[in-house]
């Protein structure tokens, strides 16, 4: 069944895309944006390491915990109505961000800011879709929002370096204001309101269980070396969060419209995303939170500098995501997945050879490889998430495959800043052991997605989806070229 919206007018739908694309840019370009500055924010505000992991993981926290909810609201609310919303809420949030007094103020601001950004991703999304009925047209225009979502995250520490070191860490969130302003005016003027045909019930138990377990695991990964694994804290902190997971599979089966639908979870190819997703950017934002300080507190580069150093990251999604969407159309999702798994796993282990004497060209070989890894990772995860899910389930699994990208964001934070904060000292020749075992992290992680791409895309698997999608009442399926370019971070 289509949403029940007045169609938008074929000369007005490129604006209404422009208008999604330019709002989701700014919310995931801050990201990765937030990382260049982390140094000129620890000397101005005088924080600390774990300070700064709460800076980035406050608003990747608060994107994995509600980013399902802020869809389902959006479809019976209304979605002009919630990205609206979500505009003002990002807006007042990076105003704030650029008015912080101390890193506590910054800390909150920037969750302010991804209370916002939760209402802009998913919900641009489905505008988007439901702009463009045209299957052909609208897998295009997916393909150009995937496109945006991917390269906004890999420019943010290119813009950021240029706005740290001309007017200050404080314009990183200033820029966003004016941004921000024209697309509440362009919302207004031109994209339509629209509405599901049937939204999915507020789940108000799942909700306040996926934050606790969220919130419980990252705050005890962030403070386990200030104050101890064996902390009672800690240990509480970890016990709240089992049994907060608990919580969810024993509840959420009992839900006729469930906030994390189980049946999807005996797919084995959906599975397999969720977990791709969050080890994909759990493996780059580990990645991006100890390259920034690298080059700025270890090589003496200025924040531009360092940002322009991760300019070929930046470059090989811009070239390599429309291929990788065109590679999947034609041979399925295994082959970008093993090359994603394979540059993000030898870029791991090249990084062990980074110094601080290491010749600049050698650096930007390794991050080369970054590149390729974050080029051709995104949309192949969407579209094993979505494979043989029926139409009715497919927006939901390309929403918890996004949330799983979020959480593994904020766990990349959490663990690179505690690893790196465990090295007695700081700059110079200290990077070395803390920093190696992020490098661990990351080619572990490259490792695994390597093996779940050949899990996930073999005929029994695929056999699952089947099996998982018959569950479901709606027969139909979702078209899995017609998403693969949409993939969402």
């Amino acid at each position: 069944m289509s949403d029940p919206t007045l169609p938008v007018p074929a000369a007005r739908r490129g604006l209404v895309l422009a208008i999604c694309c330019a709002s989701v840019f700014v919310v995931v370009m801050d990201i990765s944006i937030v990382n260049v500055a982390l140094p000129a924010i620890r000397h101005d505000l005088h924080t600390s390491v774990s300070g700064l992991q709460w800076t980035v993981d406050a608003y990747t926290l608060v994107l994995s915990g509600f980013l399902v909810l802020a869809g389902s609201t959006a479809d019976r609310a209304g979605r002009r109505r919630v990205f609206q919303i979500g505009l003002a809420a990002f807006g007042l949030g990076s105003l704030l961000c650029g008015l912080a007094p101390n890193i506590g103020w910054l800390i909150g601001a920037r969750a302010l800011q991804a209370v916002g950004g939760t209402m802009l991703n998913p919900v641009a999304m489905a505008i988007v879709a439901n702009t463009f009925p045209e299957p052909g047209e609208r897998a295009r225009a997916i393909g150009v929002f995937g496109s945006v979502t991917g390269l906004s995250l890999a420019l943010g520490p290119i813009l950021g370096g240029g706005l740290v070191d001309g007017l200050g860490w404080r314009a990183i969130f200033w820029i966003n204001v004016p941004v921000v302003a024209a697309a509440l005016a362009c919302t207004a003027l031109f994209v339509p309101e629209s509405r599901a045909a049937r939204a999915r019930r507020f789940d108000p138990v799942g909700q306040t269980l996926v934050v606790l377990v969220l919130g419980s695991g990252v705050y005890a990964i962030i403070e386990s070396r200030t104050l101890g694994w064996t902390s009672p804290i800690i240990l509480g902190l970890l016990v709240v969060a089992a049994a907060g997971l608990l919580g969810l599979l024993a509840y959420e089966p009992r839900r006729a419209d469930p906030l994390l639908e189980p049946r999807l979870f005996r797919s084995v190819p959906f599975n397999s995303a969720i977990l791709m997703a969050l080890g994909a950017l759990c493996g780059f934002s580990a990645f991006l939170f100890v390259t920034t300080q690298y080059l700025q507190d270890v090589r003496g580069m200025s924040a531009l500098a360092a940002g322009l150093c991760l300019l070929p990251v930046g470059a090989l999604v811009v070239v390599l995501s429309p291929a990788t969407g065109r590679m999947i159309g034609a041979r399925g999702p295994r082959l970008p997945l093993m090359i994603a798994g394979t540059a993000l796993a030898l870029g791991g282990g090249a990084s062990f050879w980074l110094g601080p004497d290491t010749p600049l060209p050698a650096v930007l070989a390794i991050y080369l490889l970054f590149g390729v890894f974050l080029g051709t990772v995104n949309p192949p995860i969407t579209n094993t998430a979505v494979s043989g899910m029926p139409r009715s389930m497919a927006g939901v699994a390309a929403s918890l495959a996004s949330a799983g990208r979020q959480t593994g964001t904020t766990l990349g934070v959490a663990l690179a800043g505690t690893l790196v904060a465990s090295s007695p000292a700081r700059g110079g020749t200290s990077f070395t052991d803390a920093e190696h075992a992020v490098w661990w992290l990351v080619l572990a992680v490259g490792a695994g997605i390597l093996l779940l791409a050949l899990l996930s895309t073999g005929r029994r698997a695929l056999a699952s989806a089947e099996r998982a999608a018959s569950l479901f009442e709606d027969a139909g399926r979702a078209p899995t070229a017609g998403v693969t370019s949409g993939a969402r971070t």
